[in-house]
């Protein structure tokens, strides 16, 4: 079997819905992907996560290279299998990681020196060392280590991230040694338009089987985000698939789908479960509102999630205000059904050429 030939088999607008098959399974697109940071999606099992309908499942390869370590995973038959999760995996490079400890990172042409979260020790990240470490995990999918720069950057840091992302990309592109693996390269320079053209050139010259589009929705304003994100979708090459990391709002998504990028990840929906919040069509509902303990309906009227497919507001309520465990269990539950279904449907909407109408109907703020 051919593997990660991606195949586009409709398309709407500047939508497309897609199949990309896996050594683990078809992942169909639009999609959205589960971010299980340290191979566990919060207080979600595989079980649920199956049941929820998720095709894909993140994890990041910094937070596993120290905690339980790459090598232990490889020995325990890869991640995979460690975490109990037959379905097509993701693997992050830890780049985002890396550079979100600001000045306790230094970069350099070499790659980049930080101290672990977890003891203080100092380690150095080489584009070869991300790759070698992807590799063991065994995801379906890996990611080149690039140098995503702050939102508020300055010219010259977000020139200088765009040099280090394309020279490291032709050396993860060198390093990669697993044909049953994706390799993607990333995309950055900011919101300025000039960059970002000259960013996606050269990742494209590289030649990798996937894009994603890295620094954006860290911090932005919106209208520089979506504007962004249009210019840069537009730019890949249509024939492969296109991964926008971290967005994970509903109308950033549907906006995303629009402009032709087929797979999202992001931490949101657990952390707003953390923080009792819930997706809904109408935008996002504050659990611990004391006017819900009356009320006897779910959380969103037709979701298929367990949560409201068993529970109401006022005891989803109750037990978010008493810091439940089953209350954050279940808003999780919920908040990533939510995700995944709103990009099933506008995969569904898509192949029946109505994705502007379906797109319309979800587009309200949260």
């Amino acid at each position: 079997m051919n593997y990660f030939d991606f195949k586009i088999i409709a398309g709407d607008g500047g939508a497309r819905a897609g199949i990309l098959p896996t050594p683990h399974g078809d992942i169909e697109t639009p999609c959205f992907m589960p971010v299980g940071t340290r191979a566990t999606v919060k207080t979600l099992s595989p079980r649920d996560l199956s049941e929820a309908g998720a095709q894909v499942v993140l994890a990041n390869a910094y937070h596993l290279f120290f905690r339980p370590g790459a090598d232990k995973i490889a020995s325990r038959g890869g991640l995979h299998r460690f975490m109990s999760w037959g379905r097509p995996l993701l693997t992050d490079s830890g780049g985002y990681q890396v550079f979100s400890l600001g000045p306790a990172a230094r970069a350099s042409a070499g790659g980049v020196e930080f101290k672990s979260i977890y003891d203080g020790s100092r380690h150095f990240f080489t584009p070869e060392l991300s790759v070698r470490v992807q590799e063991q995990l065994g995801a379906d999918i890996i990611m080149c280590l690039d140098q995503c720069p702050p939102a508020d950057a300055d010219p010259g840091e977000l020139r200088q991230a765009v040099e280090r992302t394309a020279a490291w990309a032709a050396r993860c592109r060198a390093r990669h040694r697993r044909r049953d693996q994706l390799l993607m390269g990333i995309v950055q320079g900011g919101t300025d338009a000039k960059l970002r053209r000259e960013s996606t050139a050269r990742t494209i010259d590289v030649g990798f089987d996937g894009y994603a589009i890295g620094g954006l929705s860290v911090g932005e304003e919106r209208p520089a985000m979506l504007e962004t994100l249009a210019l840069t979708a537009a730019l890949l090459p249509r024939e492969r698939p296109r991964y926008f990391m971290g967005l994970g709002d509903p109308a950033g998504i549907m906006a995303a789908v629009a402009a032709g990028v087929d797979m999202f990840d992001c931490v949101l929906p657990t952390r707003l479960a953390r923080h009792g919040a819930a997706f809904t069509s109408g935008g996002r509902l504050n659990m611990r509102g004391a006017a819900l303990a009356r009320k006897d309906e779910p959380i969103e009227a037709g979701c298929r999630c367990y949560a409201c497919r068993n529970f109401s507001r006022a005891y989803i309520r109750h037990l978010v205000t008493l810091e439940e465990i089953l209350g954050l269990h279940l808003l999780s539950l919920h908040n990533v059904t939510f995700l995944l279904d709103l990009t099933r449907k506008a995969r569904e909407a898509i192949i029946q050429g109505r994705f502007q109408e379906i797109r319309n109907c979800l587009m309200r703020p949260t």
